[in-house]
């Protein structure tokens, strides 16, 4: 069982950065596939980014490419989201999720909203 907290969400002008950041609680943090997922007002939940258990791979969606950077620190159980660069259109709900292996993520954070003004 893994339990995840986001937090570091809020408001932030177009062109600035926020950093996101995950906790994981669970002896088995490490083993598992880290992802960030978004949903926007009035549309369905989308792929942001992933991140292997080791942290030697990532794959991020097109929209966020050269942008946003996901890692991870397996001493502190954490993962980290760093977006620079933010557009209005990266407005949304920002979810941290876990699983066994990119695309199976069997746990959910609560979100933490973050709001790009134009």
């Amino acid at each position: 069982q893994v339990q995840l907290v986001e937090s570091g969400g809020g408001l932030v002008q177009a062109g600035g950065s926020l950093r996101l950041s995950c906790a994981a609680s669970g002896r088995t943090f490490s083993s598992y596939a880290m992802g960030w997922f978004r949903q926007a007002p009035g549309k369905e939940r989308e792929f942001v980014t992933t991140i292997s258990w080791s942290g030697g791979n990532t794959y991020y969606a097109d929209s966020v490419k050269g942008r946003f950077t996901i890692s991870r620190d397996n001493l502190k159980n954490m993962v980290y989201l760093q977006m620079n660069s933010l557009k209005p259109e990266d407005t949304a709900v920002y979810y941290c999720a876990a699983g066994p292996i990119y695309p199976q993520f069997e746990y959910w954070g609560q979100g933490t909203l973050v709001t790009v003004s134009e």
